[in-house]
């Protein structure tokens, strides 16, 4: 299709590839072994997130690790305790355990082999590190259950010192495509992230770069009732950090609120933005849009021919993803 998602063993290799290179700035090894991997399409760096953490394990005070799941540990210790949390606790008693956990970033790469705003590759790799996080009890405040052993509410933290080094592991290559035709429910509307793309692909924003030179999408599987997969997927801006120090001023109009549209696209960078950041992310007030409307009506004509059009189908049919 594209040449750039690779077959399973390839993908497993990447994957294999990807976990064994150590972090460096700016991920210099990790491009390399990109480039030889996957020649058939050019990667870049995109966006980091972070912020986010998982579960450790169990290490003693000396630094002896006692397991590397401590939600698998504690089941099994409360298990062979005949389900008696105060006897698990008081077996360990005195041996000062400490919960880990890892703390996490995403990065996302980006690989583009085509001009329609969905001919992307998105390649996500996190990367992890284990630190320090807690006392596994708190002799002060004990826990009544297990939900309270592995992930208590007020826990008894400790100095984030790192475990170990950070490392990558690979999380999931998406050919963005798919992820649009998955979306695809026969009776029903256009989904709001084919909506999405395809106004980026009719506006100024379109003709003067690819979508994934400012947007990556960020992907979550769950399942429902039915243990069915459903899938969302939303657009993240790579510029929002420096976009949120935008204020805006709701009861701007005329020329006072031309001024304001003008001057966030251009600290964002491309003709519209203001209109996709109404849709995606929440940095523009949904007011915005109705106010831009009321100024168009009275006269004023300070949007292109493009934006109008995508203002004028939003306050008839609004939508955000």
């Amino acid at each position: 299709m594209n040449g750039c998602l690779p077959d399973e063993p390839t993908l497993q290799r990447l994957s294999s590839e990807i976990e064994a290179a150590p972090p460096r700035p700016h991920h210099s090894a990790l491009m390399a072994n990109l480039g030889g991997l996957l020649p058939g399409c050019e990667f870049r760096f995109a966006l980091t997130r972070g912020g986010w953490y998982r579960p450790g394990g169990i290490i003693r005070p000396d630094g002896e690790r006692i397991t590397d799941d401590l939600e698998r540990w504690a089941e099994a210790e409360l298990e062979a305790c005949g389900d008696d949390l105060a006897e698990c606790i008081e077996r360990h008693d005195g041996e000062g355990l400490l919960a880990t956990r890892h703390t996490g970033r995403s990065h996302y790469f980006v690989g583009v082999y085509g001009t329609g705003a969905a001919d992307f590759v998105q390649l996500e790799i996190e990367e992890l590190q284990e630190v320090l996080d807690r006392r596994l009890v708190d002799p002060a405040n004990l826990p009544v259950d297990l939900a309270e052993l592995t992930d208590p509410v007020q826990p008894l933290s400790v100095d984030a010192q790192p475990v170990d080094r950070p490392y990558y592991r690979f999380r999931r290559l998406t050919d963005m495509r798919q992820i649009l035709a998955r979306q695809i429910n026969p009776g029903v509307a256009q989904s709001p992230l084919a909506r999405f793309m395809a106004e980026w692909e009719l506006s100024q924003a379109g003709a003067r770069g690819h979508f994934a030179d400012r947007w990556v999408i960020g992907i979550r599987e769950h399942q429902d009732r039915y243990r069915n997969t459903v899938l969302s997927a939303s657009p993240i801006s790579r510029y929002a950090r420096k976009l949120k120090t935008f204020h805006w001023q709701p009861d701007a109009r005329g020329v006072a609120l031309a001024d304001q549209l003008h001057a966030f696209d251009k600290v964002a960078g491309y003709p519209t933005a203001w209109y996709f950041h109404l849709v995606a992310g929440g940095l523009v007030p949904r007011t915005i849009a109705y106010a831009v409307k009321a100024d168009l009506e009275q006269g004023f004509s300070y949007l292109s021919g493009s934006g109008t059009s995508l203002l004028d189908r939003w306050v008839v049919e609004p939508y955000g993803v």
